[in-house]
């Protein structure tokens, strides 16, 4: 049995007002077995697509590799975008040596509602996934039940959006489920009624654009 850690504290400061919240990072970010072109930081496996979504978004220039610039310049951009990251998974068990949320085993949960109620301008959650078994959307909800709250849907339209109500405070937070920017999803993107309309018109279209156009209006908002 492997016990899988997330390797990574929050990157939050106290200005950021949009949090991105997933589940944890590939194991070899746990054991330290990092390839050459990872970033050693939140999202930096070579094969996700967080990064490079951004990247496009915001012309950032960003270096794929393991080196401190790498990291820095994914640090420098969070802050001045007031984004902060919190996965919501502080570790879990594994049988299989792999990055599958349906792999995890015994989850314990970081508090996601507490760091909420501490960084005060916080105001949006970003889910790296939807309400599928074991993805963030899924756990959030389990912690919200513990506090004894529910979100409320806003709109069920992809991305789908919710709000609760925010324990010992005033605040509401909204909640938006982003497809997760993962290869293990492109099924699903490809599988969309919206996909497949631009698809149509557009042969050259492929599943990261899909997400680049989710995911432009959402951290630009």
């Amino acid at each position: 049995m492997f016990l899988h850690t997330h390797p990574y504290r929050p990157f939050i400061s106290e200005k950021s007002t949009k949090l991105v919240v997933g589940t944890l990072p590939p194991p070899r970010f746990t054991t330290r077995e990092l390839k050459q072109d990872d970033v050693d930081f939140c999202y930096g496996s070579r094969n996700g697509m967080l990064w490079p979504i951004l990247d496009r978004i915001f012309d950032l220039g960003l270096k794929y590799e393991n080196t401190p610039l790498a990291i820095a310049q994914r640090k420098k951009f969070l802050l001045a975008r007031k984004i902060g990251i919190c996965d919501i998974v502080a570790k879990a068990e594994r049988i299989t040596l792999d990055a599958s949320d349906l792999g995890m085993l015994n989850v314990e949960l970081r508090d996601l509602v507490s760091y909420l109620q501490k960084f005060e301008n916080l105001k949006t959650v970003l889910f790296m996934g939807g309400n599928s078994k074991n993805g963030p959307e899924y756990f959030f909800r389990k912690l919200l039940k513990s506090y004894g709250v529910k979100l409320e849907r806003v709109s069920d339209k992809i991305p789908r959006i919710h709000r609760f109500a925010l324990p010992k405070s005033d605040r509401e937070i909204k909640t938006v489920s982003l497809i997760a920017p993962s290869g293990a999803a492109n099924r699903a993107v490809g599988s969309l009624t919206a996909y497949k309309k631009i698809k149509e018109n557009n042969p050259h279209y492929n599943t990261m654009d899909f997400r680049v156009d989710q995911y432009r209006p959402v951290f630009l908002e």
